[in-house]
């Protein structure tokens, strides 16, 4: 590829599975995000409701909203402003709003994991790297319970390592911030450097490059595709199929 400008180089990363795969294989572990690259958990649905309930509460409890709180129509969004909130100019009012959006937001990624449907390809992938020995575990701003619930209804036995969910105390440590990966990483006892982190949002990269994983994105943005792969990802695809098919003809010609 001719490069023409800064960072045009970036471009082979896009939708290469021959790239994918080489990630894969120097990864003796992978670490899944979960909403995206292992199901679909709200399916495009709008999480507004739960997002203002949450800000009904903290408006009885606290007062005026921080902008950054008052326009936010996400549930998961709303989590990390309204813990910073709290830090700076609401504690002498108690913690109650937290403790609520927390319990708020589970209880709607537990109803959601009941119709979630897995990512396509992601049996054949997890397969696929179990029979070449990676250990897997599963990195996410999601709550433990909600995706353990999911992988248990997906089959017999313990195919994660392990589950390193959102930290119920403090949604100042969701992603970018890396600490589910570090949790990962200490539970799994390997260095980063041999840990590829699989995921859709640009968080997750900011999370895996603070870390010092691998990173493998999985969208279908292009222009999202395209940020990640300029930001430092090993290789960016929009679906895991290309890359069994390449595994496949790998396996053919060996």
């Amino acid at each position: 590829m001719t490069d023409t400008g800064p960072g045009l180089y970036a471009l082979d990363a896009l939708d290469d599975p021959a790239a994918a795969l080489r990630a894969f294989g120097s990864a003796r572990a992978v670490l899944f995000d979960f909403d995206g690259p292992v199901c679909d958990l709200f399916a495009g649905s709008t999480t507004a409701v739960t997002a203002e309930r949450i800000k009904r509460t903290a408006r009885r409890h606290w007062g005026p909203l921080d902008p950054a709180v008052e326009t936010c129509d996400d549930a998961h969004g709303v989590l990390r402003p309204l813990r910073e909130m709290y830090e700076r100019s609401a504690p002498a009012a108690g913690p109650l709003p937290l403790e609520v959006a927390e319990a708020a937001v589970t209880a709607l990624e537990r109803r959601a994991v009941r119709t979630a449907l897995p990512t396509p390809h992601l049996g054949a992938l997890v397969d696929l790297l179990l029979g070449r020995g990676k250990r897997l575990a599963v990195v996410s701003n999601n709550a433990e319970g909600p995706i353990r619930e999911h992988l248990g209804a997906l089959g017999p036995g313990p195919v994660f390592a392990g589950v390193f969910g959102r930290a119920p105390h403090d949604a100042r440590l969701m992603k970018p911030h890396p600490d589910c990966v570090h949790r990962a990483l200490h539970h799994l006892d390997l260095p980063a450097s041999d840990c590829l982190l699989v995921g859709d949002q640009l968080t997750d990269l900011d999370a895996a490059r603070s870390a010092g994983t691998g990173f493998l994105g999985f969208t279908r943005d292009a222009g999202r595709a395209l940020r990640m792969a300029r930001g430092g990802a090993d290789a960016v695809v929009s679906s895991y199929l290309p890359v069994l098919r390449a595994a496949d003809a790998l396996a053919v010609r060996e």
